[in-house]
């Protein structure tokens, strides 16, 4: 039976496990993030500021929306600015996220669900004619572990192209998760093994690789939800990396190509 090293954070991981193991997979759970509350009082007090002032929001991802809904549980009218912003994401399970904060679908923004890639490129098909010069666009993001806001810009510079007022604020921290000298043992295993690694995101492929100097990654086996993470991985050294398109069924997929 495949061995498949899920490795998205705790909180992300289980309808993934889920679907693998019905589909026959032997799945190990493997988070390389860490996720934790960013926001104080005050800071969520700022970012309700600049989210009034917003014709748009970008949030990054659904523990964007889910970290920022907690921070501000305490000003619920936060949802009622979206009776006329725009809230942007890039997937189907952010844009579940804000409607499960009250935010009406007709509202959400996101890209084609045929679309190749569920990514910042797609979703300014859908809403580079919303974009006036002057406007104001915040995004909702996460902080890496210094604290700094992470993620990719390229949405953002795109925006500055057109004079828009671009802003963004962290919800969450992002840090790495320490791995024991066992679980690098396991790694090594898993290389062993065949195991097939599914990544998705570029930080947390850094982590794992950064913590197993190690390690041999031209044994490695991966699928990634994006071609950016391939090509950090095929720069890493690994063996094998499939690119999964959007979907479970594609995940499924991709990972049998390797098995």
């Amino acid at each position: 039976m495949t061995q498949v090293v899920v490795t998205r954070p705790e909180q992300d991981a289980s309808a993934w496990v889920q679907s693998l193991n019905e589909a026959g997979f032997k799945t190990i759970r493997f988070p390389l993030l860490e996720l934790s509350e960013f926001l104080t009082t005050q800071t969520a007090l700022d970012a309700l500021v600049l989210l009034k002032r917003s014709q748009a929001v970008m949030f990054v991802s659904a523990n964007a929306v889910r970290f920022l809904a907690h921070a501000l549980r305490h000003q619920p009218d936060w949802v009622e600015h979206f009776q006329v912003a725009r809230a942007w994401c890039t997937g189907p399970g952010t844009a579940t996220a804000l409607v499960q904060c009250g935010i009406s679908e007709s509202q959400i923004d996101q890209p084609a669900a045929q679309s190749r890639q569920l990514d910042s490129e797609a979703l300014w098909d859908v809403v580079a004619s919303q974009v006036v010069q002057g406007m104001n666009v915040l995004f909702v993001r996460g902080a890496d572990e210094s604290g700094a806001t992470s993620g990719r810009d390229w949405l953002a510079l795109e925006l500055e192209k057109a004079h828009v007022k671009v802003s963004a604020i962290a919800a969450y921290q992002r840090t790495p998760t320490p791995l024991t000298e066992a679980q690098k043992a396991q790694v090594q295993q898993f290389i062993a093994d065949g195991a097939i690694w599914v990544f998705s995101s570029s930080a947390a492929l850094q982590a794992l690789v950064a913590q197993c100097p190690l390690a041999n990654w031209s044994m490695a086996k991966a699928t990634v939800t994006h071609p950016r993470i391939a090509d950090s991985a095929q720069k890493m050294g690994w063996g094998a990396v499939a690119i999964a398109p959007p979907g479970l069924s594609s995940l499924q997929a991709s990972i049998k190509s390797l098995a």
